[in-house]
C-alpha cells in the first residue's frame, strides 16, 4: 500500500499536470459517477492528506481517490501509450490538452463539494507532510489509549496520517522498541511523531525510499522485508509476523535483540 511520501510525490505530479488547466477529457468509470462530466472546468489542486488524494475543480467540486493496496493515477503525455494496465482496470480519465491523468484500479473514487471534504478525510489525525502537522495532537491521539501496542497505533491514520506498515515497522526500529509494546510504556513518547516526520520528510522526493544509511539497493531499510536476514545493527535475524491477522498487508519486521518483545509476550 502506498504511504504517506508515496502519495504525496504523486499529487506534486498530478498537480504539476492538470492545475491551472480546464479538462478536456473526464471519463468516471465508476457507476455511481458514470453520468458526470467536467469537462471545461478547470483543475485548481492536487492535494494529498495522508494517503488521501483530493482534486479540486473550479465550481466547488472535489474528486476524491485513494490507492489502497494496487491502486495507481498514471500520467501520459498526448501521443504516449497508456501502459498502466488493461482497459478495464481504468476508473477514471483526467484530461487536458497537456497531460492525461488516468487512475487504474481505484478502489475509492468519489464526487462530492469541497466544502464538504471533511466528511472523507476529516477523520484523520495529523498530517505528517501537511500544512496542518502537530505534533502535539499527534501525541495526545496515540496517547489515547495506552494500551494499544506501538505498531496497531501507528499505522492507525486517525492518530497520524500517512504511516503504513513499511514505516511502521522501520520507526519501531528506530525508537529501539517492539511492535507489541504497549503504545503508553513508549519511553520519551514525544519521539514516535517527531521521528515520524523527519522519516517522510527525508524521503518524500527520494524514489527509492530509505531509512538506513547505506546506499546498497538491499539495505536501504533496517528491517523491514528482511525476514530472516541479519539485522543491519547487530546481526540477529529479523523476524516477521502479522501484527492483524485478519490484514496481510500488516506483516511486522523487527530485530528480536534491538527491539526485545514486553513482558508476557
Amino acid at each position: 500500500m502506498p504511504e504517506g511520501d508515496t502519495v504525496w510525490r504523486l499529487a506534486q505530479r498530478l498537480h504539476e499536470a492538470l492545475a491551472g488547466r480546464p479538462l478536456t477529457r473526464c471519463d468516471l468509470r465508476v457507476p455511481r459517477l458514470a453520468t458526470v462530466d467536467l469537462t471545461g472546468r478547470g483543475v485548481l489542486a492536487v492535494v494529498p492528506r495522508g494517503k488521501h488524494l483530493l482534486t479540486r475543480f473550479e465550481g466547488g467540486l472535489t474528486l476524491h481517490s485513494h490507492l489502497r493496496m494496487d491502486g495507481a493515477w498514471q500520467i501520459y503525455a498526448p501521443a504516449e501509450r497508456w501502459r498502466g494496465g488493461p482497459a478495464h482496470q481504468i476508473r477514471a480519465i483526467l484530461g487536458t490538452a497537456e497531460h492525461t491523468a488516468v487512475g487504474y484500479r481505484l478502489p475509492v473514487l468519489d464526487l462530492l463539494p469541497t466544502a464538504e471534504e471533511p466528511r472523507v478525510v476529516g477523520h484523520l489525525g495529523p498530517d505528517l507532510l501537511g500544512p496542518d502537522w502537530d505534533a502535539a495532537e499527534a501525541l495526545r491521539r496515540l496517547l489515547d489509549a495506552p494500551r494499544r501496542p506501538l505498531g496497531e497505533a501507528l499505522l492507525d491514520q486517525r492518530n497520524l496520517a500517512g504511516i503504513g506498515n513499511v514505516f511502521k515497522s522501520e520507526l519501531c526500529f528506530l525508537l529501539r522498541a517492539s511492535p507489541w509494546l504497549p503504545v503508553g510504556e513508549l519511553p520519551a513518547p514525544e519521539r514516535a511523531p517527531a521521528l515520524a516526520k523527519k522519516l517522510l520528510e527525508a524521503n518524500k522526493r527520494r524514489p527509492a525510499r530509505t531509512t538506513a544509511p547505506s546506499a546498497r539497493p538491499d539495505r536501504r531499510l533496517w528491517v523491514y522485508g528482511r525476514a530472516g536476514r541479519p539485522c543491519l545493527r547487530c546481526g540477529t535475524p529479523v523476524r516477521s509476523a502479522d501484527q492483524d491477522p485478519a490484514a496481510e498487508e500488516r506483516v511486522t519486521y523487527w530485530c528480536p535483540r534491538c527491539q526485545p518483545d514486553p513482558p508476557g509476550n
